[in-house]
């Protein structure tokens, strides 16, 4: 805008609405590419500046005209890098910005069962890489990181995908940013989206100030992680959100 441009088109899946009331922030038409989870944060003077040319079409219809005007990369596969960085190892690229840190990797009984490389390089949820196999008295069920205590350097890991340490009735949200500089009402019907590509579950808003919100779920929402943002929806209205910044078992 500091070059003198009316509008910033850009190529996320979303949408814009100007209504009466101001302008709102839809998902895109394409739920498998709705990127609505990352703008959240986006203020009424931005959003009403912006337009997003593919967020009424399907990825498919972006390919089939992407193809018919020949552009290169029509038909590239989609990415699944970090943005800007690429398609390379997660765990390679933190290596070169973050020193190992070696600790223990604990059970919920609090048996040692293994050594992690660094706590950095895990994340809530994480089944894959964690380095524990199988054990004589196990149930059998795949491992999954579900706590970090910074202070003692360990790694908590958990059996079964819905052990209770995975499981959030409960969540505070800080730093929060509304699209329409208002908290939505307590008594609001809405729904929350605690990670990308994850749906959405009905919410209850039980506290909302400058600082801070706080949510409560009849269905717990699964490794809902500090840090991650909290987004609130209302149909296909993206209200906001703010971090997970602490979060009830």
């Amino acid at each position: 805008m500091a070059m003198g441009a009316d509008l910033i088109a850009t190529g996320h899946y979303a949408r814009v609405r100007h209504t009466d009331n101001g302008v709102q922030l839809l998902r895109g038409v394409d739920p498998s590419k709705d990127q609505s989870y990352f703008l959240h944060r986006l203020t009424q003077e931005q959003i009403s500046r912006v337009i997003f040319p593919v967020g009424d079409i399907h990825k498919t219809e972006v390919r089939r005209i992407a193809d018919q005007i020949k552009l290169p990369n029509a038909k590239k596969k989609d990415s699944t890098g970090i943005c800007f960085i690429g398609e390379r190892p997660f765990r390679e690229f933190l290596n070169r910005y973050l020193p190992t840190h070696p600790g223990p990797i604990r059970i919920p009984d609090g048996t040692v069962v293994g050594e992690h490389i660094g706590l950095s390089f895990y994340t809530l949820g994480q089944r894959k890489g964690i380095g524990v196999g199988g054990r004589h008295d196990s149930t059998g069920e795949p491992w999954f990181v579900a706590k970090k205590d910074l202070a003692t350097n360990t790694l908590w890991i958990c059996q079964g995908h819905d052990h209770p340490w995975l499981l959030a009735y409960e969540l505070k949200a800080v730093h929060p940013s509304w699209v329409s500089g208002e908290a939505p009402n307590l008594d609001a019907p809405l729904t929350v989206k605690t990670r990308y590509r994850q749906p959405d579950d009905p919410c209850h808003l039980d506290y909302a100030s400058e600082k801070s919100f706080t949510l409560s779920f009849d269905k717990p929402q699964w490794a809902a992680t500090p840090g991650q943002s909290a987004v609130l929806y209302q149909g296909d209205v993206c209200l906001g959100g703010g971090f997970i910044n602490e979060v009830k078992h």
